[in-house]
């Protein structure tokens, strides 16, 4: 898809700065400024470098453009600052901003047409930046263009004790370099500090200043009445590659996924293309893991194995999926997986109920799609810890009760996916026994039984195990008088909230519910919590519900799971609204309309990517992370269903 904005979507800095672009590295690294060429946030920059891949670190930050045509000077790129500097105007003379795979700005300027497009190297640290300047005008023109640094970890503003060191193209600051090639002059200006205003950080109750450092600048000069391509190339390491072949290489990849997708469906295809942004490389096991999200999130257990069944198996890459599950299987311990690698630190923590679960249920998805034995051989004994760990129980209070339900959680731990902590405030206290926990349980216990041959094991002890806790959650998650399931087991008010955790009883694999119950699920989720943009996580009705997202973290943290909307558990909601309606063409024709809003949805905020979160009562501007692994994965999963319906329609 080619996402255009034009001088209509930008008619102000504002309005230019809401949607941004994202290009991805495969190491952790990426790309993003807004449409306009600005930094809102502290996270954005043309290279932020990453090692592992939770080491990562913001390095040129942005680039200050100004063209000069005769006697008169304008710039190119837009910024707000801090202090008393005009903003940079460039959005002003922008034409059109355009995102296909990689991001393109048209300018006029008088009789010069100037284009930049922007490429991330994939594989490396390095990203490029091309201008194509054609002058049409009776004399020559110069661009000048000044780059800004951080050189701190991702998201850390300078300070300004710290100087650079700029010597024959390299930049030096605490440990780190910075090879800059460019085809016109290069050379060391005085170093200085611009004071920065970021937009969408000043929203959110973040930080809304930051310095960028400069120290050198490039030059060219175009004369009248000839083209040129001017080249820039930011990396990490040497290199004899130029930004015209980053820049080629970049698009023919982009172009690749697209071509590679297997759907029919172009928003389908799109998202297969922005998949592959969070597919990076996991240097502690040589292999591959997902990104759970930019531009805030690393790589974590949870989110991983929930965006792993659409961003790697739906699009087809079962050697990805292979490599990911290897990765988090090395990491097992005591019967989990780490939840969360920090930034920056070497210790993962482990603070999850669900991801090893989940990783039971990617591992029979793989199987599914390649009945490759070998590699259940090989995860079996891991499964089978896990199962064991959550039977006698494990760290954070995980263990099964006597009814072979699954508790999990005490104290401050939150261990759902539902972790806010706000110091000693637990805004979601779901300690207890969990219901998509234990509708993860249930599954799991059905699918080892059926894996069991493949590992030369008996699987009756795990059938004979999920009968229990079938019986046991039909019992004690159903309310009659509602029509729906518990939210948690904990004796508490939590009990009885109206949240979408319920969907995942209707959608994993192997289900307790008899078929009218999991439709009145079905129908209970979507009267009170289903938007077009996601699921509400708490019923509007509900005291507790907060309707907006957004100001200083902790009025942000009391709303994340306390009615904001989350794009992911679309998934799970239109799986189980496919399987409640029979799976029939009728269904899914159903669905298609309701998925009819996804390219829009692809357009705003980050140009083919879907977000995070959106404010819960009415869901508009997307909030969080600009650009969400598991929203992706989930809705592609959804399309990979329509298709595969339509097909068995189409040759009965």
């Amino acid at each position: 898809m080619r996402f255009v904005y034009d001088k209509g979507d930008m008619p102000t800095l504002e309005r230019a700065e809401e949607n941004c672009w994202l290009l991805a590295n495969g190491l952790g690294g990426y790309a993003s400024t807004s449409a306009a060429f600005s930094v809102s946030r502290c996270d954005q920059g043309l290279l932020i470098a990453a090692r592992s891949p939770n080491r990562r670190f913001g390095l040129v930050h942005r680039l200050s453009e100004a063209l000069t045509v005769g006697d008169k000077t304008v710039f190119l790129s837009s910024q707000r600052f801090a202090d008393n500097t005009p903003p940079e105007d460039g959005w002003r003379r922008l034409i059109a901003f355009t995102f296909d795979g990689v991001p393109m700005w048209d300018y006029e300027i008088g009789d010069v047409h100037v284009r930049r497009q922007v490429a991330a190297d994939h594989g490396s640290n390095r990203a490029a930046v091309v201008y194509t300047v054609e002058n049409r005008s009776a004399g020559d023109c110069t661009l000048r263009v000044t780059p800004s640094f951080h050189f701190t970890p991702k998201g850390e503003p300078p300070r300004k004790a710290v100087s650079l060191t700029f010597e024959n193209g390299v930049i030096h600051r605490d440990g780190l370099s910075l090879r800059i090639t460019a085809n016109g002059q290069l050379s060391a200006r005085p170093e200085r500090a611009e004071a920065l205003f970021y937009a969408h950080d000043a929203r959110d109750g973040r930080a809304e200043h930051g310095l960028g450092l400069i120290c050198c600048r490039a030059e060219w000069a175009v004369p009248a009445g000839e083209t040129r391509q001017l080249e820039l190339v930011f990396s990490t390491e040497p290199t004899e590659r130029t930004a015209g072949d980053i820049l080629r290489d970049c698009a023919a990849r982009q172009r690749a996924l697209l071509d590679s997708a297997p759907f029919r469906d172009p928003a389908a295809k799109e998202l297969v293309r922005a998949a592959d942004a969070y597919i990076a490389c996991r240097a502690s096991t040589n292999g591959k893991t997902i990104i759970a999200g930019y531009p805030f999130f690393g790589d974590w257990g949870r989110d991983t194995m929930i965006a792993l069944p659409g961003c790697a198996l739906a699009a087809g890459r079962y050697d990805t999926a292979k490599s990911i599950l290897r990765t988090f299987l090395a990491y097992e311990k005591d019967g989990l997986l780490p939840n969360l690698f920090p930034e920056g630190a070497e210790t993962p923590e482990y603070n999850s109920a669900d991801a090893p679960l989940l990783l039971i249920n990617g591992v029979w998805l793989y199987w599914q799609k390649t009945g490759d034995a070998d590699f259940i051989r090989e995860a079996w004994p891991v499964l089978t810890r896990i199962v064991r760990a959550y039977q006698s129980g494990t760290r954070y209070a995980i263990a099964m009760d006597d009814d072979g339900l699954i508790r999990a959680g005490s104290g401050l731990d939150q261990v759902t996916w539902m972790d806010v902590r706000i110091g000693d405030i637990l805004p979601t206290p779901r300690h207890g026994k969990p219901v998509e926990i234990n509708a993860y349980w249930y599954s799991d216990l059905r699918i080892m039984a059926r894996l069991a041959p493949a590992a030369g094991e008996d699987g009756a002890p795990f059938d004979r195990l999920a009968e229990r806790v079938k019986t046991s959650f039909n019992e004690k998650f159903w309310l009659p008088e509602r029509g729906c399931l518990k939210d948690v087991i904990s004796g508490t008010t939590a009990d009885t909230q109206l949240r979408c955790n319920q969907i995942w009883a209707v959608s994993m694999p192997f289900t307790m519910l008899p078929p009218e119950r999991e439709r009145m699920v079905v129908e209970a989720v979507e009267r009170s919590l289903y938007t077009g943009h996601g699921l509400r996580t708490l019923s509007p009705g509900d005291p507790e519900f907060h309707p907006t997202y957004g100001g200083p973290q902790k009025a942000r943290d009391l709303a994340y799971h306390q009615g904001t909307v989350w794009p992911f558990p679309l998934g799970g909601y239109y799986l189980a609204y496919l399987k409640v309606h029979g799976n029939t063409p009728e269904a899914a024709a159903r669905v298609r309309e309701k998925l009819s809003a996804m390219p829009a949805l692809l357009r705003e905020g980050c140009a083919g990517q879907l977000p995070e979160i959106y404010d819960g009562m009415d869901p508009g501007p997307s909030r969080g992370c600009f650009a969400q692994a598991w929203s992706v994965g989930e809705l592609l999963r959804v399309y990979e269903a329509l298709e595969q319906i339509e097909r068995e329609a189409d040759c009965p």
